[in-house]
């Protein structure tokens, strides 16, 4: 890899972030309760602090009148990529757990997913600004809501790339920061309604022959369980194995009563981009057989969260990235997979623009425990501005052929 930053630079880049700053700004969008599809408050506060930080921000409803979107253009006169800070500032549906700093390390409501990594895009951000390290090109911070399922459903993010506010390459500030994710799967949220007619009777009165939706739903997770075994045959070096989980089933209202429906909830996931339709076919044909069976209905949700993706290890962002993490930890980070969809799946389907995600080594995510090392926060915001140098300076003759 050829590196074009220097180690002055790098070393500038490293003073300039303001570890007390970055941390005030984290906790400052902790401390405003957000669970999808209510964060308005929470991008009115963004909005305001990058405008006292001398930004001009952009507020696009991006459909989604109710929490407008962030966005700050931070560019250069000189020609080059354009690096896209993109991040959500909605949280799950837990209840609220305001923000506290305690013995080097921040927690609260969205300290790990992902409003601690937000705030070192912004702390980036300001850092690029005040060393004048970004010579060429540009970066593009973006910010919405809508991004946790089940209660989001992306159409904030979908309608922002759609308006054309996308970068030629985008950083993701989730969790993970122990490989580089290269690949990863797309995933779908299912959820089954197995019923009969009539209504709910007690176990003793059942008459003959009644369908059961209950062992209608436990032969459902029989077959599930017989396709999982087939599914671990379906490989990606780096994505991992094809899957389909069950988490949740509920039926019912007492012991020794026999429900008119069964619901199952669960995931399934894919690693080869571009077959959702025969993942989506492959499911209902499972449903369709175990319906006539059993003499039941069964109807499904298949909530598509995200496609499979993959990187080259070649792309521009790639080098620019490994320089920078090896500038500012030591070391390049091992070629992976993404556990999780997010919102780089997206970025990758919809916009065809290569997305990586690397946060801070954050813990608790989706729990009332997040929490997250400021010194994690300090490192990922080096790595960001590094990055965004590396990426947007890189020759033009990269530039044309990218």
């Amino acid at each position: 890899m050829i590196n074009l930053i220097s180690p002055q630079l790098v070393e500038k880049i490293r003073r300039n972030v303001n570890h007390q700053r970055l941390l005030d700004t984290a906790m400052a969008l902790i401390e405003v309760p957000s669970p999808t599809c209510s964060a308005g408050a929470v991008a009115d506060q963004l909005a305001s602090l990058l405008q006292d930080d001398g930004f001009e921000v952009e507020r696009p409803v991006a459909n989604w009148p109710e929490a407008p979107a962030v966005v700050v253009r931070f560019a250069t006169d000189q020609p080059g990529r354009v690096l896209q800070f993109d991040g959500h500032l909605d949280t799950v549906h837990l209840p609220f757990v305001p923000p506290r700093h305690e013995h080097g390390n921040l927690y609260g409501s969205g300290a790990s997913d992902m409003k601690g990594g937000i705030a070192a895009f912004v702390e980036a951000l300001r850092v690029l600004r005040d060393t004048h390290a970004l010579v060429a090109g540009g970066v593009l911070l973006t910010a919405h809501d809508h991004h946790e399922g089940p209660w989001g459903d992306r159409r904030q993010l979908y309608a922002l790339i759609k308006a054309g506010y996308i970068g030629n390459a985008v950083l993701l500030p989730e969790y993970l920061a122990d490989r580089l994710p290269i690949a990863g799967r797309g995933m779908a949220i299912f959820e089954t309604h197995i019923s009969r007619d009539g209504q709910p009777i007690h176990e003793v009165l059942r008459p003959p022959q009644q369908p059961d939706v209950l062992a209608t739903g436990a032969e459902l997770i029989l077959r599930l369980r017989d396709l999982q075994q087939s599914l671990e045959s379906r490989t990606h070096p780096h994505a991992g194995t094809d899957s389909v989980f069950v988490g949740h089933i509920q039926a019912g209202e007492i012991y020794n009563q026999s429900p008119t429906e069964c619901v199952l909830q669960g995931t399934r996931r894919w690693v080869t981009p571009d077959t959702v339709e025969e993942v989506k076919l492959e499911f209902n044909q499972i449903l369709e057989e175990l319906a006539k069976t059993s003499c039941t209905s069964i109807e499904v949700n298949f909530k598509v969260q995200g496609d499979a993706f993959s990187i080259s290890s070649e792309d521009p962002i790639i080098t620019a990235f490994q320089n920078a993490h090896q500038a500012v930890a030591g070391n390049t980070l091992s070629f992976g997979n993404k556990p999780f969809v997010d919102d780089g799946n997206a970025f990758s389907a919809v916009a065809g623009i290569p997305a990586l995600t690397h946060g801070p080594a954050a813990t608790g995510a989706h729990t009332l425990q997040e929490c997250v090392s400021v010194a994690e926060l300090v490192r990922v915001a080096q790595v960001y501005a590094l990055t965004a140098v590396g990426y947007c300076i890189s020759k033009r003759d990269d530039l044309n052929a990218s």
